[in-house]
């Protein structure tokens, strides 16, 4: 039907020129897009404050576990150390090295020289020899 109507009509393509046109910015779509970041924004932010804590909390608790460990294993070792360090002390232990492996003998009780402490001077003391107690024996 509509080829009838249009039987003596030639259409042809007309040029249009839109180079001059201006497009003019909707104020409305910029609020838009600033409300839509702004919100993007807040959204963000408020997954950042509520995971940061938790992800501190996390590190701090592995920290402390790590410490404990540590803390355990330095127990430990400080109690093997005193272990040994009384062993290595023990007198009977030292005496017995002392005869097996070196050879040393008990001596003869004239040879014994005992040799105490001495006591400590009162304040503005001197020895008899009137040098201070630390330079008697420097020579």
């Amino acid at each position: 039907m509509r080829d009838d109507a249009l039987d003596g009509v030639d259409l042809l393509p007309k040029a249009i020129d839109n180079s001059q046109a201006v497009r003019e910015m909707d104020p409305r779509s910029s609020r838009d897009l600033w409300l839509l970041v702004l919100l993007g924004a807040a959204l963000v932010g408020g997954l950042v404050l509520y995971a940061w804590p938790s992800l501190e909390i996390r590190q701090t608790a592995f920290a402390r576990e790590q410490m404990s460990k540590q803390r355990e294993r330095l127990l430990e070792e400080n109690r093997k150390l005193r272990l040994e360090k009384a062993a290595l002390e023990d007198l009977h232990r030292i005496e017995t090295i002392a005869r097996r492996d070196l050879g040393l003998l008990t001596p003869p009780p004239e040879k014994v020289v005992v040799v105490e402490k001495p006591r400590e001077l009162p304040a503005g003391g001197q020895l008899a020899s009137g040098a201070p107690r630390g330079a008697a024996g420097r020579n």
